[in-house]
């Protein structure tokens, strides 16, 4: 509260105190959020998806969770549904550590 009085005092206006004092301020939880949510950038929800999903949409409406599902419990080709819902994992764990080594090269946070 006593920086947003200097900069008050000093003239700052709104949009300098946004800047220079809550950014800062917040840009650690910003990170953090972030590293945590871009595990999930290949997650396009499935059940939403699946209710409208028939042979006929199939090959503009296949997301990856579908096809894991298509493939692996439809059709009972269970390793390629595995070795596909793994490389999905594997994808997402590698935007998660490469954004978390992002964070700490620029601006020194790490989630671990």
């Amino acid at each position: 509260m006593e920086q947003y009085e200097s900069a008050a005092i000093d003239g700052a206006t709104r949009w300098d105190m946004a800047v220079r004092i809550t950014l800062p301020s917040i840009l650690p939880t910003i990170v953090t959020m972030f590293i945590l949510q871009i595990g999930s950038i290949l997650s396009a929800g499935f059940d939403q998806i699946y209710n409208l999903y028939n042979p006929l949409v199939y090959e503009t409406g296949d997301i990856i969770d579908t096809y894991v599902y298509r493939v692996g419990l439809v059709q009972r080709q269970y390793s390629l549904g595995t070795a596909v819902g793994l490389l999905k994992s594997a994808v997402s764990f590698i935007l998660i550590v490469g954004s978390n080594t992002l964070a700490n090269r620029f601006a020194k946070i790490r989630v671990f």
